[in-house]
């Protein structure tokens, strides 16, 4: 369901979305249902590109200036990186596509206030992450199509086989569209990110390349939120703990040549889109695509990356911290 195009084409073609079916054009660009030729250098997940070209998740943070902070950041941060996704299906994130027509479904959200209401265009079998019984943050992710919205949900469970839901918070992203959250809400994510855009994906990583940031977690943050996000989980102070939407970057000092595989792809992403912090958890561990596609991933491939130190990476400035308003 993923691809990526790799040519250069005007910004004009953002208005439009279209099914899974992406044809290639003779420039080896991809093309909609509609006909409408689809950005470059642009994540496409279902016919629909993720977010347009000037979106942070798509952004080459290679020449971005360190933050003055960034060493404290780091030292703050022990560890090493970790893949939080692999062949089994229990681990990583999975997401549904599904088409415009649908079914949408009720949802009643704990978080009421900073959650999109329904009802979200859930089908009766959509994959849950961990699993139809897990108990960790059962995230569930819906693309739909033709509309190009992202439907996401966390602690998200069924009732009465699926016909409603109940889930603790809820989002609806416009996928043609740079919009954020209001200052302030969380979405299925901590940091009020979408999450979809910044899993590793399977097609992608076959393809060789990764185009656009991924996102990280650890243990400890602090009470504020650099734009993309909208929302911190924190109530500390603490100026060297990182606020949610930090982006970190591998150095490009940092010698990847021996990294090879699947790994390698990951690594070079991590050096030219970095990460957001966008939830609180382990440390260092950052998401793939999990569930029924989890199949595609080389776990000795991917446990190169446990070998990364936290001392591999920086801290670029991309904004001011925000507090409560």
């Amino acid at each position: 369901m993923y691809r990526t195009v790799a040519v250069a084409l005007m910004l004009a073609v953002l208005s439009s979305c279209g099914s899974a079916n992406v044809p290639s054009v003779s420039n080896g660009s991809a093309v909609n249902a509609a006909g409408a030729i689809l950005p470059a250098n642009v994540p496409v997940v279902g016919g629909c590109s993720i977010f347009p070209a000037s979106n942070w998740w798509n952004t080459d943070i290679t020449n971005y200036p360190l933050d003055p902070l960034s060493s404290q950041y780091i030292a703050a941060l022990p560890g090493n990186l970790h893949p939080d996704f692999g062949r089994d299906p229990h681990y990583g994130i999975p997401f549904n596509i599904v088409p415009a027509s649908q079914k949408k479904v009720p949802v009643r959200f704990h978080y009421g206030s900073q959650s999109n209401p329904g009802p979200y265009p859930i089908p009766p079998n959509a994959q849950i992450e961990g699993g139809r019984h897990a108990t960790g943050d059962r995230h569930v992710l819906v693309l739909q199509q033709g509309a190009c919205k992202l439907y996401e949900m966390w602690a998200a469970y069924p009732i009465h086989g699926g016909r409603s839901w109940r889930a603790g918070s809820g989002a609806i992203f416009h996928l043609d569209s740079n919009k954020l959250r209001p200052n302030g809400w969380t979405s299925a994510d901590a940091a009020g990110l979408p999450i979809l855009p910044a899993l590793v994906k399977c097609a992608e990583v076959k393809a060789g390349h990764i185009d656009h940031a991924l996102r990280v977690t650890f243990e400890q943050t602090q009470a504020g939120y650099i734009h993309p996000a909208t929302h911190f989980a924190s109530d500390s102070r603490a100026k060297y703990l990182p606020p949610m939407g930090l982006r970190i970057r591998m150095k490009a000092s940092y010698d990847i040549s021996g990294i090879t595989g699947q790994a390698h792809v990951i690594a070079v992403a991590m050096k030219t889109y970095g990460m957001f912090v966008a939830d609180n958890g382990s440390n260092w561990y950052f998401q793939g695509e999990g569930g029924k596609a989890s199949t595609c991933w080389n776990d000795d491939d991917l446990d190169q990356l446990k070998n990364v130190p936290s001392t591999a990476f920086e801290v670029v400035k991309t904004g001011r911290i925000l507090r409560k308003t």
